[in-house]
């Protein structure tokens, strides 16, 4: 089963999208499997951290910016490298294991899409494999 959401995002930040997943797999009905989901951007990305203290994707964000800097030299036409940058250090994909009809994640954390080249209208995919 495939399910498709759709975000609107600001310039740059983590969206917490820990409900959208958890509700794509109750919707599924599947009591053990895998789940994963997709970003098909090239300047944005899904991760799994913390979401319980809102300073650690300030912090997240803020190491991102210090590892990727927007520099004069970059050729890319567009202006957008470093966000090409973070969103190839970060991956457009996770994957979590469903066990007993709802994703296994751990109690402090929360699936994210990081937008680092916004504001754009963002779509992300949950596909839920049996």
């Amino acid at each position: 089963m495939l399910s498709s959401f759709t975000l609107r995002t600001e310039k740059e930040g983590f969206y917490d999208i820990t409900p959208a997943v958890r509700e794509a797999v109750r919707k599924s009905g599947m009591g053990e499997g895998l789940c994963v989901i997709y970003c098909p951007h090239t300047t944005a990305g899904i991760t799994i951290n913390e979401n319980a203290d809102p300073d650690v994707v300030k912090d997240l964000l803020y190491g991102l910016e210090k590892a990727f800097p927007d520099l004069p030299g970059f050729r890319h036409s567009e202006g957008n490298s470093a966000a090409h940058m973070k969103a190839s250090c970060i991956g457009a994909s996770a994957t979590l294991v469903v066990e007993k009809g709802a994703p296994l994640l751990g109690v402090w954390q929360g699936v994210y899409f990081c937008e680092f080249d916004g504001p754009r209208e963002r779509k992300f995919h949950v596909k839920i494999i049996h």
